[in-house]
């Protein structure tokens, strides 16, 4: 049998993610109690990672430990991917040793190629197209703040990037409004955002975008390999950074969120991401939970709801 991957959240279906969030607000739960939970015993993890990370990895590799299972984390300079031998030979031959496998790569090509060669599961932990575990974050962050997502309102503020880009298929399948404002050149995919013509507008006019919302989102201009662009990043997103005015546009109750890490000053003005409104560092932690709940759904989908 074809393992399960998660490469983007279309890869699980609407009742599956909120049934994996569920999880994850449960696993939370048991954590802070110091509930033992350890169901991915004599488990392996593969952390293959060829961008930095600080939250990404932290997360995955405690909450596997937390689970039970232990974890191998390689950087490019660590293996032959990259440098020889075919991507299909890597994961023909990683699967064979390990658990489940996490990448965080630059091209989603190269994570789509090494899931269609794996005997074990492959997650997505972030590419230059998607970033779908931030999102799994988001949304339970928010379903803990304000409850379900589901017919609401959510506003992207700033570059149509790959966060973005799961923002636009987390719309599709929770079933809320998302609007996206970017300056002209800086749109999401376009044909990401044609799948989703139902739920997804775009406009250049961020105050436009906030008003009424229930959730407002930003992230940074220049995202890794993009640091050559940086400067004339800044000019283009002049207007675009989110601040007190900007919120006030947004509905009275509306959180403030962020994948980090975060610019203040550029972005986000610092009254924003420090202030009542914003859920950053509830964002943040989420990841570990989330994650938790998602290598439990792809390694253990039967008696995982057990405490040991």
């Amino acid at each position: 049998m074809k393992p399960r991957h998660f490469l983007t959240l279309l890869d699980l279906s609407s009742a599956e993610l909120e049934q994996l969030l569920g999880r994850a607000i449960e696993l939370k739960a048991m954590h802070r109690r110091g509930a033992a939970h350890i169901p991915l015993r004599q488990r392996t993890m593969a952390m293959i990672f060829e961008k930095s990370s600080t939250r990404t990895r932290v997360s995955f590799e405690a909450g596997m430990s937390q689970l039970g299972g232990s974890s191998l984390f390689l950087s490019p300079r660590d293996t032959h991917l990259g440098r020889g031998e075919p991507i299909e030979d890597t994961a023909r031959v990683m699967s064979r040793m390990v658990d489940v496998i996490v990448i965080r790569a630059y091209e989603h090509e190269m994570v789509v190629r090494f899931a269609e060669h794996s005997r074990v599961p492959v997650i997505n932990a972030l590419t230059d197209l998607y970033h779908p575990c931030q999102l799994l974050a988001d949304i339970q962050t928010y379903v803990e703040a304000r409850g379900p997502i589901a017919g609401r309102t959510a506003a992207w503020i700033g570059d149509g990037n790959n966060v973005c880009n799961s923002w636009i298929n987390a719309a599709r399948r929770f079933g809320f409004k998302l609007i996206i404002a970017t300056p002209a050149g800086y749109e999401p995919v376009a044909d990401i955002v044609a799948t989703a013509s139902d739920c997804v507008t775009l406009t250049h006019d961020p105050r436009a975008a906030a008003q009424g919302a229930d959730i407002v989102i930003t992230d940074t201009w220049a995202s890794m390999g993009q640091e050559d662009e940086k400067a004339q990043r800044l000019k283009d997103f002049s207007g675009y950074m989110v601040d007190s005015k900007l919120m006030r546009l947004a509905h009275k109750d509306a959180v403030f969120m962020h994948c980090l890490p975060a610019y203040r000053g550029y972005e986000v003005d610092a009254a924003v991401i420090d202030g009542p409104q914003s859920v950053v560092w509830d964002e943040a932690e989420n990841r570990l939970h989330a994650q938790k709940a998602l290598l439990e759904f792809l390694l253990a989908p039967t008696g995982a709801c057990r405490e040991h």
